[in-house]
C-alpha cells in the first residue's frame, strides 16, 4: 500500500497494490497490520455503500459526537471527494482538499475524525464504499454547507448539482460546530 500525504493534517490518499492479469485483478482493500504501519490505528465498526448518479453531491457530513473516521473508496464510476478540516487545534483548520477516486484508479482516502466529508459524482453513476470508526448516529450528524462562499470549494460543477434537502440546509463554516 502506497501512502500519499495530502495538504490536510492526517488525511491520506492510499494506493493499494493491484495484481492483475487477463482474468481481472485482485487488491487488498484493508489489512489491519498494513494500516497500522501507515499510521491508521483506528478500528472500523461499520461499512457503508452509496450509489449515486451523475452530478449528485453528498455532504459535507460529520458527527460532532461519536465522530467517525472514514476510509473511502469507489468501486465503479468516479467521484470528486472532498475533506474539510474542522479541528480547531489542527495546523490545517478551515482548509479543504479534493481527490479523484474511481474504480479505475482504485485509490482510497483516509478522512480522520474531525473532518467533514462529501463527494460529487463525476461519472454516469458511482458506487462508493466506506468504512467508519464509529456507528452512524443521526442525532449527532452535522452538515457543513457544501457551497459556503467562505470555503471556495471547487466542486468542478457541471450545472446545478443534485443535493438532498438535508444538505441544502448545511451550516456555513463560521456557524458550524467544530472540533477542539
Amino acid at each position: 500500500m502506497k501512502k500519499m500525504e495530502s495538504s490536510l493534517a492526517g488525511v491520506m490518499l492510499l494506493e493499494p497494490r493491484v495484481s492483475g492479469d487477463d482474468r481481472g485483478f485482485f487488491l487488498e482493500s484493508y489489512n489491519e497490520r498494513v494500516f497500522t504501519e501507515l499510521g491508521i490505528q483506528e478500528k472500523f465498526v461499520q461499512d457503508n455503500h452509496s450509489y449515486s448518479t451523475r452530478n449528485v453531491l453528498r455532504g459535507l457530513h460529520y458527527q460532532i459526537q461519536q465522530p467517525q473516521g472514514k476510509l473511502v473508496r469507489v468501486i465503479t464510476g468516479e467521484v470528486l471527494d472532498v475533506a474539510v478540516d474542522l479541528r480547531q487545534s489542527s495546523t490545517t483548520f478551515g482548509k479543504w482538499e479534493s481527490f479523484r477516486l474511481s474504480g479505475e484508479n482504485k485509490h482510497m482516502l483516509w478522512v480522520p475524525v474531525g473532518c467533514a466529508h462529501g463527494f460529487r459524482v463525476v461519472s454516469e453513476t458511482a458506487h462508493v464504499l466506506y468504512k467508519t470508526t464509529d456507528f452512524y448516529a443521526p442525532e449527532h450528524e452535522r452538515t457543513l454547507a457544501w457551497n459556503d462562499p467562505a470555503l471556495h470549494i471547487d466542486w468542478e460543477l457541471e450545472g446545478e448539482p443534485v443535493v438532498s434537502a438535508k444538505d441544502r440546509r448545511g451550516r456555513k463554516f463560521a456557524e458550524c460546530e467544530k472540533f477542539r
